[in-house]
């Protein structure tokens, strides 16, 4: 028969060995590198691991570890797809009536992280229904104050920014532990055949009309370089003539100065060489002669350079003159001597 001490041994080796199968069964926990673990003690979030690996911890009851993904999640809104993406039916949450009051089809995918595992597990009990209603009520308040026209055609980058703004608002107020990285409308449709068909040709008329716009900015730029070029060019080229015209100008300066100093040193020879100059510039075809008229016969001594030609036929000249004269001579001294 047993007695109390053998029964209070097996009492105590019985909560040991529980405690042993607890720390084995629940004392550990592994992290994927795409997993972030929220450490909870006594319903209290210590810790938050993010870091991959085999990690340990005090047994359940005293702590457990919640493994919440780290990596980015898509939230579809207003549609179904398959498992290519391809949106294969709408839901009731993608009806919505614009500011113009007409019927669209709109869905959305919203891109979302936890990043805060604490306010993710206990401030609410469903956190992505919360943010898949808040996703909803943002893109049907900015359809509902857009133009259909806008959402069809070129402002649904602006529309996108707008619901991004209004969901990240909504989600910080809720406090749910969520971060909204992006959202992005998937397909913008028309209820019926006939008008979606007149809503493309109002489409493609804009895409007509923005190209039309970029080929003139094209051509606006292409003219506006041009006219740049050649506004360079003329201010290079008048560049250029000014230094030409300081150079020149700073020639005739230095030729002035010298020939002021030739002036002071002999006034009358630099007066007559000017004179001559000045002639020579305003008559350049003109010849020039040099008249001594002190002697009887009147001599005369051309200012202009002589060629071979002109110089050869002078002398000939002058030497027939020459025996000419000597001839007269000649012949006057004879009938001289006969006298």
């Amino acid at each position: 028969m047993l007695n109390i001490k053998q029964i209070i041994l097996g009492f105590i080796s019985l909560i040991g060995i529980v405690i042993l199968a607890l720390f084995l069964f629940t004392g550990w926990y592994t992290v994927d590198e795409s997993e972030q673990a929220a450490l909870i003690t006594f319903g209290r979030v210590d810790e938050t691991v993010t870091e991959p690996g085999l990690k340990f911890k005090l047994p359940w009851p005293i702590q457990k570890a919640e493994i919440l993904s780290v990596s980015t999640n898509s939230l579809r809104v207003g549609y179904e797809a398959s498992d290519d993406g391809e949106v294969t039916d709408y839901n009731d949450e993608a009806k919505m009536i614009t500011g113009d009051e007409n019927i669209l089809f709109v869905d959305l995918v919203v891109q979302w992280r936890i990043t805060e595992p604490e306010k993710y597990l206990f401030n609410a009990n469903e956190p992505e229904n919360i943010l898949y209603q808040a996703s909803s009520a943002s893109l049907r308040g900015v359809i509902g104050s857009s133009e259909v026209d806008d959402v069809l055609t070129d402002q649904r980058a602006e529309i996108e920014g707008t619901v991004l703004e209004s969901l990240t608002e909504l989600v910080e107020r809720y406090q749910i532990g969520i971060t909204v990285m992006d959202v992005k409308l998937q397909d913008v449709e028309l209820p019926t055949e006939d008008v979606r068909q007149a809503f493309t040709a109002v489409t493609d008329a804009r895409e007509e009309r923005l190209t039309k716009i970029n080929e003139a900015q094209k051509y606006r730029n292409q003219e506006i370089n041009e006219a740049e070029g050649e506004k360079d060019a003329v201010i290079s080229r008048a560049e250029g003539r000014k230094a030409e015209r300081l150079e020149q100008a700073r020639g005739e300066t230095a030729r002035f100065n010298a020939l002021y100093d030739e002036y002071i040193n002999d006034p009358e020879v630099t007066r007559q060489r000017l004179v001559l100059e000045t002639i020579e510039d305003v008559l350049p075809d003109t010849e020039m002669y040099i008249i001594d008229s002190q002697q009887d016969t009147v001599n005369y001594l051309p200012i202009r350079p002589l060629d071979k030609n002109s110089g050869e036929a002078a002398v000939a000249d002058e030497n027939s003159q020459n025996n000419q004269s000597g001839e007269e001579n000649t012949d006057q001294g004879g009938e001289s001597d006969g006298r």
